[in-house]
């Protein structure tokens, strides 16, 4: 029997948050406090950037790592999948990201010239945590 299904994770809990933009004449402000505007401390930060056109990245699931991402700079799209259902999100402005919970299959594409994908995560990096085949992926979250 797996030990996740798509029930417990739904598409659903994943979702654009806004942040708090400041505003000034000088330049705006936007700042990322972890459990109060995301749902989980942030215990690495990471960033793509210089991703070659028509190029993507991810193409996996997390078993437990929470994830925030950010356009800091350009656009580009995330996809999350939950074995059920695939939904895509269009990141373009520094002052919103997307949530993305645990056992969410993700891949990211449509890279502007210049983008830069923030990323703040729940955990550092551990490969033990990465699932990189989506029919493993599909069978742990007990789709057939």
């Amino acid at each position: 029997m797996s030990q996740y299904r798509s029930t417990d994770l739904p598409l659903s809990d994943c979702k654009f948050i806004d942040l708090p933009k400041i505003e000034d004449a000088r330049g705006n402000l936007t700042f990322v406090e972890g459990m109060n505007h995301i749902p989980f401390d942030i215990k690495r930060v990471y960033y793509l950037y210089d991703v070659p056109g028509g190029s993507d990245r991810g193409a996996h699931a997390h078993k437990g790592l929470h994830q925030f991402m950010i356009a800091m700079s350009g656009s580009f799209d995330v996809v999350l999948d939950d074995g059920v259902n695939e939904k895509r999100f269009h990141l373009n402005r520094s002052y919103f990201g997307i949530y993305i919970c645990p056992m969410m299959w993700r891949y990211l594409d449509n890279f502007s010239s210049g983008a830069v994908c923030m990323v703040m995560a729940s955990a550092p990096y551990d490969e033990a945590d990465y699932i990189r085949d989506y029919g493993e992926f599909r069978e742990a979250v007990g789709v057939k």
